[in-house]
């Protein structure tokens, strides 16, 4: 049996203000619209919104990571497109970002990080 990774599909409020931001960060076009849905063109698993009627309530359970040469500056871009540094994560460890409904993601080093015996991540200087 082989399964593989296809798409990543967030549900939220507005799948065309989303699909816009992760377009514009990941440097992605959105190929496809139908109904609630917008979907994003790239390698690898595909990224996909749909709209639901229910809002967002507590922490994802599931969020992406984003590898990054400099993770800080595109933290910097994720502010400028309409995101935000999640609450919670300002004092450091993993820099973890929202997108503009709340949706949380990392952005990690393309060198990795180093964890300690709790999980808090130290970025590379």
């Amino acid at each position: 049996m082989n399964a593989r990774l296809s798409w990543v599909i967030v549900d939220c409020d507005d799948p065309e203000r989303l699909a816009t931001f992760w377009g514009q960060l990941l440097e992605r076009t959105v190929t496809w619209r139908r109904g609630p849905y917008v979907f994003l063109d790239g390698e690898g698993a595909g990224l996909g919104f749909q709209r639901v009627a229910e809002p967002r309530q507590g922490k994802n359970r599931v969020h992406v990571d984003l590898n990054a040469d400099d993770p800080h500056a595109v933290a910097a871009r994720v502010v400028e497109l309409g995101g935000s540094r999640a609450p919670g994560y300002e004092a450091g460890g993993f820099l973890v970002m929202a997108d503009p409904e709340g949706n949380e993601f990392c952005v990690l080093p393309e060198q990795g990080i180093e964890l300690d015996e709790d999980g808090v991540a130290t970025y590379p200087s």
